[in-house]
């Protein structure tokens, strides 16, 4: 579920076989053998996710570091997306332990921090305030844990978005929602224009997760979900949970998503099809279906026909309409007991702000999280696109982890076991808080 959201935005049809695979099995070990770091002038680990489009980058980034460092060299191991959580979870704590190591952030990066094995890197950023700088406020936030930091962003960003089709919200004399109450308006429109409201990939419980994730944090603000997380206040119980997913259920049976949605996947392009040939006026998705739009249906987007906007408001909620969503970004994390640590620390104050890595980020597709970048997005290819996205997580008040990487595993599967039901309508709005809360 988690590899097929690390798909990149923003290229040409060229790349875009290279930016939909990332691999989901096997690993690349160390090629120095087995165990982690070396230190004492060994070379360090660093362990991330096979992607054949960002591992190259990454290469060319810790190449650059070992030709200019003289504190230490790093080399780079891979692994497949299961695989690598498995060897992860065995490894930190252990001689085994890689120096730095790729994660999702939030509850992923959590249960590490939570044992111990984590280096806390507060004291780099405070020591370095042009490093904390260059990152987006919101973005670097989500490796912060209880007001510390544990990981710095090392790809681009991957709001979640309202795509639509402009020419069947023009035929149906739909306007692109502001607002909550705007959508519900712009359902019973399409519906009497005999057209799907809202394409939903729906035998995917974590397309449905965006909705929810919408709606609780405009109706509650983020605190409400961060509660949750951490355990405090009410948790699932907190009456925000209840008023969202009242809303959500008034949305499927207002007919929202059609009566088809359970048997549409998204691995196999139904629900982006079904917006692209006009069976749909709205897609809810991360930002890497523009990429996947480009893929499958280049004659749509190429004609101007895909727009996107911000998730709309809800009226007199507690959230502000800045607020995304998301996948934030992904992480460098410095593990406790590196022996390399001085390198590691070296590595992250200047690798990933390197004006050649950036480049070549952007030149993949992705939208990096630093500042001061809107200008090379403009100038690389499908600007308006990168640019609104660059723009909206600027701008963001705060960008929330996707709920099923920001909880425990287990809290996470139930959670979304429970939202399935209730997009069937099998379980009801107090049947999904009271399932959840006990």
């Amino acid at each position: 579920m988690t590899s097929q959201r690390l798909t990149r935005v923003g290229v040409s049809a060229s790349t875009l076989v290279l930016l939909a695979s990332v691999a989901a099995c096997g690993s690349s070990g160390p090629s120095g053998g087995s165990g982690g770091g070396g230190g004492e002038g060994g070379t360090g680990q660093v362990w991330a996710l096979q992607d054949t489009t960002l591992n190259p980058i990454e290469e060319a980034s810790i190449e650059r570091f070992n030709e200019q460092s003289e504190a230490g060299d790093f080399e780079l191991a891979t692994f497949g997306n299961d695989p690598y959580k498995q060897r992860l979870r065995t490894a930190i704590g252990s001689p085994q332990a890689p120096d730095l190591f790729f994660n999702w952030g939030g509850g992923n990066l959590k249960e590490y921090v939570d044992a111990g094995t984590v280096e806390d890197l507060t004291p780099l950023l405070d020591e370095n305030p042009e490093l904390r700088d260059a990152f987006l406020p919101s973005v670097l936030a989500g490796a912060e844990l209880d007001g510390k930091n544990y990981g710095l962003p090392m790809r681009g960003m991957q709001p979640v978005v309202l795509f639509y089709n402009k020419s069947v919200l023009e035929s149906a004399g739909v306007e692109v929602p502001e607002t909550w109450d705007d959508l519900l308006t712009a359902v019973d429109q399409l519906k009497a224009a005999n057209v799907t409201p809202i394409a939903l990939a729906g035998n995917q419980a974590w397309t449905e997760l965006m909705w929810a994730e919408y709606l609780l944090d405009r109706v509650g603000g983020p605190e409400v979900f961060q509660n949750i997380r951490d355990g405090v206040e009410g948790d699932w119980s907190q009456p925000a949970v209840l008023e969202a997913m009242t809303m959500l259920k008034e949305l499927i049976d207002r007919g929202g998503f059609g009566t088809e949605f359970a048997s549409v996947g998204y691995d196999v392009g139904g629900a982006s099809t079904i917006l692209a040939q006009g069976d749909a006026g709205f897609h809810l998705m991360g930002s890497w279906e523009f990429v996947n739009q480009l893929g499958q249906s280049p004659d749509f987007v190429e004609a101007g026909d895909l727009g996107w906007a911000p998730f709309p408001a809800v009226t007199g909620g507690e959230g502000d309409p800045s607020n995304l969503v998301g996948n934030v970004s992904n992480f460098y994390s410095l593990t406790t007991d590196s022996e390399n640590k001085e390198a590691a620390e070296e590595f992250l104050s200047t690798a990933l702000t390197d004006e050649t890595y950036i480049d070549d980020l952007i030149a993949a597709g992705d939208v990096p999280p630093v500042t001061g970048v809107r200008e090379k997005l403009e100038e690389a290819e499908n600007s308006e696109y990168t640019t609104f996205i660059y723009d909206q997580t600027v701008d963001a008040e705060n960008f929330q982890l996707s709920w099923d990487q920001d909880l425990a595993a287990d809290e996470a599967t139930e959670m979304l076991e429970q939202l399935s039901l209730f997009f069937l309508g099998e379980q009801t709005p107090q049947g999904f808080v009271d399932a959840l809360a006990g």
